[in-house]
């Protein structure tokens, strides 16, 4: 009786006449039972099959926008993978342009002794030291400063 008696006195504090708040107060009452018995057979309506859709329903979605995310993090890497190596390229470029600039040319002093070791592939000895002498004697170079790597017989 009390929240009638508060809700009356509301209304007629807000302007309206006592039949009127009177009215307000039966509506507001019926209202708040409505509702009250709406939420308690809606809570009892439930069946375990429904209960395990929505659980299924609400986890799919969960592990959807969580896959969402992976894809996302997966492109966000290899776009910065990408990047680095399109800096790391430009950099490779520049120090090769640098050092691919021709350097003063010196005299070179004879290489004492031999180049390294030759593969020999079904020749003697004797004839790949005639091989090696004859192509720098057309070459116009000594011979150590000629690097041999192999000599094989054609047949």
């Amino acid at each position: 009786m009390e929240l009638e008696n508060t809700t009356l006195d509301v209304a007629i504090i807000g302007g309206a006449d006592e039949p009127t708040a009177i009215f307000l107060n039966e509506a507001i009452q019926e209202t708040t039972e409505m509702t009250t018995k709406e939420s308690e057979n809606e809570a009892k309506d439930i069946s375990i099959a429904d209960a395990g859709i929505t659980a299924v329903f609400g986890y799919s979605v969960v592990f959807f926008g969580i896959l969402i995310l992976m894809i996302v993090l997966y492109c966000t890497g290899a776009i910065f993978k990408a990047k680095d190596a399109k800096e790391k390229a430009a950099k490779e470029a520049e120090n090769k342009s640098t050092k691919n600039t021709p350097a003063p040319v010196a005299e070179k002093p004879l290489a004492p002794g031999s180049a390294g070791h030759v593969k020999l592939f079904d020749v003697p000895d004797k004839e790949a030291a005639m091989i090696m002498a004859i192509v720098a004697d057309k070459m116009q170079k000594p011979l150590n400063e000629l690097h041999f790597i192999s000599i094989k017989e054609v047949k």
